[in-house]
């Protein structure tokens, strides 16, 4: 009678472990959206500086309001162009799974700071709007980022940091936190996203 030897344990450890490894990398990526730009955010961080620049310039009110809503206009354009190519180059489904969640949680924050705005500027508050809009701008991405890589949620502070700070200083301040925020953290992180979770 022969003896059939059996399979080496230590062959069958390293596959169970290989297949544990895949298991959960799946689960993670399936539960996180990855498509975040980071070289898009790099672009916008660079547009908020010269919107900076041209709107410490404006002689009105309203003139400022509209160089930062052009500033924000096309930063959503830069945003929503860099995401879908990132997704679609990822073969990744768009509105479904994460990225739906990421967009869900990212869009009530902003639609609030959009009323604000418009409450803000009819009081006659428009120094309130920077610190505002860097506080919910930084809420949105902290509530989109549990849906997104860690880093994410981690950029979302730093803005709320940031515009926390605003409000209690001075409205002449208000640009320059504006650069600060929009321009600089947004160009730090956008370079730390793009190096670490690709493009």
């Amino acid at each position: 009678m022969a003896i059939v030897p059996l399979k080496e344990p230590s062959r069958l450890h390293a596959r169970a472990t290989d297949n544990l490894r895949f298991i959960r990398q799946t689960m993670e990526n399936a539960g996180s959206f990855t498509a975040v730009p980071g070289w898009g955010g790099v672009l916008m961080g660079i547009t908020a500086l010269f919107a900076a620049v041209v709107a410490a310039q404006q002689p009105t009110a309203a003139g400022w309001l509209l160089t930062w809503l052009a500033e924000a206009g096309l930063a959503l354009l830069i945003g929503l162009v860099e995401i879908i190519r990132k997704t679609l180059a990822a073969t990744m489904p768009l509105l479904a799974g994460p990225a739906r969640k990421f967009t869900l949680s990212l869009l009530p924050p902003l639609f609030v700071g959009a009323l604000l705005t418009l409450l803000f500027y009819r009081s006659g508050l428009i120094g309130l709007v920077p610190g505002m809009w860097l506080l919910l701008y930084g809420t949105a991405v902290v509530t989109g980022g549990a849906f997104s890589v860690r880093i994410i949620p981690a950029m979302g502070l730093c803005f709320m940091a940031l515009g926390t700070v605003a409000l209690f200083c001075p409205y002449s301040w208000g640009d320059w936190f504006m650069a600060a925020g929009f321009g600089g953290l947004q160009v730090l992180f956008g370079i730390i996203i793009a190096r670490r979770y690709g493009g």
